[in-house]
Order: C-alpha cells, then sequence, then structure tokens
C-alpha cells in the first residue's frame, strides 16, 4: 500500500513538471493615476463592450462573462462599440496606444478567430498584451481610471478550461452604436 502512494505521489509530481504554465500576466501601461479596478467573473468572457470620446480617448469598458456583464470601468460617451464572442471563441490579445502621462488612447481587443474590436484613437505608445501560453485567453484586465476616462491597462490570461468552466457562446455580433 505505502508502494503504491509512493508511486502515485511520485507520478503526480512528475506530472506537474511537464504541464504548461497557463497563466500570464502583462504589466500595466499609461500613467497609473486615479482609482484602481479589477474585472472579474464567472465563466468565459463571452463580450466587450467600449465607449470612446468622440475621436479621442477611451472613456470606458465592460466584460461579460458567461450572461453577466461587469460593472463598467470608467464612464460611458455618446460613442459605444461592442462584440459578442462566438461559441469556443476568446480574447488573446489586448492591445492599443497610450500616453505614459495620462490616458490610454485606443483599445483593441483580437480573438483567437481573428476578429476584433477597436476603440479610440492611434496617438501615443504602443502597447501589446497576450498570454504565454497558447492555450490561456485574457481573464482579467486591472490598472487605473479617473473620472475622465482610463489611465493604465494591465490584462491577466489563463486557461479557463483549468478554471473548470465551460465554454459557453454569447452570439456572434459586432456593432458600434452612437448614441444621441
Amino acid at each position: 500500500m505505502f508502494a503504491l502512494l509512493a508511486l502515485c505521489l511520485l507520478c503526480s509530481t512528475a506530472w506537474a513538471q511537464f504541464q504548461p504554465d497557463r497563466y500570464s500576466f502583462s504589466e500595466p501601461v499609461g500613467s497609473g493615476t486615479g482609482t484602481r479596478y479589477a474585472t472579474s467573473g464567472f465563466g468565459p468572457i463571452t463580450a466587450v463592450r467600449m465607449w470612446e470620446q468622440n475621436n479621442n480617448i477611451v472613456t470606458g469598458f465592460q466584460l461579460k462573462y458567461g450572461f453577466a456583464w461587469t460593472p463598467r470601468v470608467g464612464r460611458n460617451t455618446t460613442n459605444r462599440v461592442e462584440m459578442s464572442l462566438f461559441e469556443g471563441e476568446a480574447i488573446v490579445q489586448v492591445s492599443g496606444k497610450y500616453n505614459p502621462n495620462n490616458f490610454i488612447y485606443q483599445l483593441q481587443f483580437v480573438t483567437n478567430r481573428g476578429r476584433f474590436l477597436a476603440a479610440g484613437q492611434p496617438l501615443g505608445l504602443s502597447f501589446t498584451h497576450y498570454p504565454t501560453n497558447s492555450e490561456s485567453e485574457l481573464r482579467i484586465l486591472s490598472g487605473r481610471v479617473n473620472s475622465a476616462g482610463i489611465t493604465s491597462l494591465g490584462a491577466h490570461f489563463a486557461s479557463v478550461d483549468d478554471m473548470g468552466y465551460k465554454m459557453h457562446g454569447a452570439g456572434n455580433t459586432t456593432h458600434r452604436m452612437h448614441l444621441n
């Protein structure tokens, strides 16, 4: 019995050494002023919503985990863009432009199917956040925000399957809304 237990322990230790590290974190970019935020939710990200000031900065965003939207980070403005993900589709890159002294000027989400959603203007320094493991996807966005817009942004990537969630698609639409 003891030999069987020792063998199981040895095998599980060896197995753990060969498992890829599916978690990675991309350091925040931006000024880092304002109030801290971090998104969270149950299940995979199934949709993204962003707001931009007319031809200017990204003022806010929301992620949808499963069937529930997170509280909005930042503020909403008249220009809103939104994308729902297909079943099995995941966000594998977050990129854009920022000014190190103030705001995130452009924000773009790219999926494993090559679709993307972008808001804001391509002004400033470029950044690209992506997972270090090809089986990982966006799980959390964190950073800082003030009353005008998003001032910093970092991305956390992990495998949803490792968290025990079943992938659920929420739709398949991409659209831009201009509210009056």
